[in-house]
């Protein structure tokens, strides 16, 4: 059989006169450089492939050579604090060739089952990275290694089925690690942002959003969220975002301490970074890259964040590899099958029991970017019907300094919590959350009156409740990310405030029919 070679190119989509690949294999195309590829469409004659990696100088005739695997990640120590592309391809000094001082924790003549920890390396001060028996493997070991200096792809376990493994282990992007159980999310992840705590809080293991236009703070937020949520690791994608963005990312997370292990923060971090300049197929799988990561360390019993800034970015790449590919776009040049990729992405995040009976979650948060703030553009929409909160940010507030710029008119939560609060923080929890909610909702009321007839016309009552308002606004969901004591508190401290803010409050009679 003819060697495939190259039949068309349209940018970073290229057709190849070939049957021999299957869907979603990883290519090498091959010029005066090597790029990489993934098949992404198959007809009785011709493939289309395409490429991570930019196509100027390649040309018809070039040679396409096969590798037999689909598009995977190699999951090994030596991934927290480093930097990656949107294909795990290092952007640091990261050495794939390091020694590790590893732990074996099973012995010859131990039954071993998929997902078994058989080894330990401490990766990082915070982390210590488990090497886990493959999806698909298991049997009795005769023959381990002993504790020692290992590369990560020294074999260190092999099994009476012939199955050898290494430290290191490699996935395919696009498919969900199998888990034991999903859970019901029933505890939040906890923030320490009083406006998300308190009024929307998002639980451990589920999914938020952040839509907002230029310059509302979604990348700040992400930050916040990144430096104090209770996560054990942080995912951070960069899909698509201005390079002097992510250039700020990478210098703060290097200089941040994280306040909970006074460690770097980057000791818990992992960030993919594949800025608007990139190869746009590389955005599009920068997302998996990230979120499969995440899974992997979520089944060595760890809670796992995910901040993806943004999916905005994300959908327009879908969008310019459909153009190119022909296909007939739906709402805006969006491709049809826009709202499937979104709950494909987000429908990976959960709380759940692993094959190895430890617990882990996986906690996503996104970011939306509407072209001029519109949040009825399709992608907006879209990630709306498949998140548990929406933290919309309001265009106004950011302007006035106002951190975090949730606005709590439109925003909201899914999650029924009250019960963890109820236990955990205080049986008043849910009272006075609703009566900070209803004094919010009362002043958004009287001042469409005050627009009306003005301050005169309101009562002494509602003027009070205006003043109330204000004061709720500004001393309870106003925070200052730059001051210690206030960028971050804890749940009790929240409660503590929240009781100071609005010690006594009933609803104005018009509000009770």
């Amino acid at each position: 059989m003819a060697q495939p070679s190259i039949h068309g190119i349209n940018g970073p989509v290229v057709t190849v006169h070939s049957t021999s690949f299957s869907m979603h294999e990883m290519v090498e195309i091959c010029g005066e450089k090597i790029i990489q590829g993934e098949v992404i469409a198959l007809t009785p004659d011709n493939c289309t492939i395409q490429a991570y990696g930019n196509t100027s100088g390649f040309a018809p005739g070039m040679a396409v050579t096969g590798t037999g695997q689909p598009m995977s990640v190699t999951i090994r120590p030596g991934i927290i604090g480093h930097i990656f592309d949107g294909i795990q391809r290092p952007l640091d000094n990261c050495d794939p060739h390091q020694t590790w001082t590893v732990r074996i924790t099973v012995s010859v003549g131990q039954y071993l089952n998929e997902g078994d920890v058989f080894a330990e390396v401490d990766e990082t001060p915070l982390f210590t990275y488990r090497a886990m028996v493959p999806p698909g493997i298991s049997g009795i070991v005769t023959h381990c290694t002993g504790d020692g200096e290992y590369t990560h792809d020294a074999i260190l376990v092999r099994f009476d089925s012939g199955a050898e493994i290494t430290l290191s282990q490699k996935w395919p992007i696009r498919t969900p690690r199998p888990v034991h159980a999903r859970h019901a999310l029933s505890q939040p992840l906890i923030t320490g942002q009083r406006i998300i705590d308190m009024l929307f809080p998002i639980a451990k293991g589920g999914t938020a959003a952040i839509p907002g236009g230029f310059g509302t703070g979604k990348t700040m937020l992400q930050h916040q969220l990144a430096k104090w949520c209770d996560a054990d690791l942080i995912v951070y994608i960069g899909c698509g975002e201005r390079g002097n963005e992510m250039t700020e990312v990478l210098e703060d997370f290097a200089r941040l301490t994280d306040p909970r292990h006074n460690q770097p923060l980057l000791h818990r971090t992992v960030l993919i970074a594949n800025t608007s300049d990139m190869p746009v197929a590389a955005r599009e799988a920068s997302i998996y890259t990230g979120i499969t990561i995440a899974e992997c360390y979520r089944d060595m019993g760890y809670h796992v964040a995910v901040m993806a800034d943004s999916t905005s970015r994300w959908a327009e790449a879908l969008r310019e590899l459909s153009a190119r590919l022909g296909e007939i776009p739906a709402e805006e040049g969006y491709p049809a099958y826009l709202a499937t990729r979104l709950a494909t992405f987000y429908e990976r995040a959960g709380y759940v029991t692993n094959l190895n009976g430890t617990e882990g979650s996986i906690s996503i948060v996104g970011a939306v970017s509407p072209q001029g703030g519109d949040f009825s553009e399709p992608v907006t929409q879209q990630t709306r019907r498949f998140v548990g909160c929406y933290w919309a940010l309001n265009r106004q507030l950011a302007y006035a300094r106002h951190f975090p710029a949730i606005d709590w008119m439109e925003s909201y939560s899914n999650y029924h919590l009250s019960g963890w609060y109820a236990n955990k923080v205080s049986p008043e929890f849910t009272g006075l959350r609703e009566k900070i909610i209803t004094v919010l909702h009362e002043e958004n009321e009287l001042l469409e009156i005050v627009k009306l007839t003005g301050i005169d016309g309101l009562s002494e009552g509602q003027r009070e409740t205006l003043e109330l308002a204000r004061a709720i606004r500004a001393n309870f969901l106003q925070q200052n990310a730059y001051d210690t004591a206030d960028a971050f508190m804890t749940l009790k401290q929240q409660f503590k405030l929240m009781e100071q803010v609005i010690p006594s409050y009933s609803p104005a009679p018009y509000l009770l029919h």
